[in-house]
């Protein structure tokens, strides 16, 4: 879905700004205000997990610098590492061409899942002989 308020941005200029509070009022939320957010390592680059925000939780994490997001299950904000102690200190928050999604690098402290693994995406989907996805394998095994 194209975004006209972000095709609007496509000829600026790199290095040219525009006030945060615009962007925040076009972004492409769902029904319930919410966004994905795609969380990646900073350095290692691996991605961590994927995630939801609403504009209160990106307002919270950029001046906080720590992730927060909001919980779906549980209806509610959620800082990431708050009961864990693993904590995500954002170091970058991007967004996509349309503002259907962020991208945000961050600085993992201990694993990501809830699981103990460093990452949520320890589940591969694994041809079979004949071509058809047939198998799911594990990438890592729990701590």
């Amino acid at each position: 879905m194209k975004n006209h308020y972000f095709q609007s941005l496509e000829p600026l200029q790199k290095g040219q700004k525009v006030a945060l509070a615009d962007i925040l009022d076009k972004l492409a939320v769902n029904d319930q205000g919410l966004i994905p957010v795609v969380t990646q390592d900073a350095i290692t680059k691996d991605v961590l997990m994927l995630a939801w925000m609403n504009k209160t939780s990106i307002e919270q994490t950029l001046s906080t610098g720590l992730m927060t997001y909001w919980s779906r299950s549980r209806n509610q904000f959620w800082i990431k590492g708050e009961t864990s102690g693993h904590f995500q200190k954002l170091q970058s928050m991007r967004l996509d061409c349309d503002g259907d999604t962020i991208l945000c690098l961050v600085n993992q402290e201990g694993p990501a899942c809830h699981t103990g693994r460093s990452n949520c995406f320890y589940l591969q989907i694994d041809d079979s002989e004949d071509g058809t996805k047939a198998a799911v394998s594990l990438l890592s095994s729990p701590p």
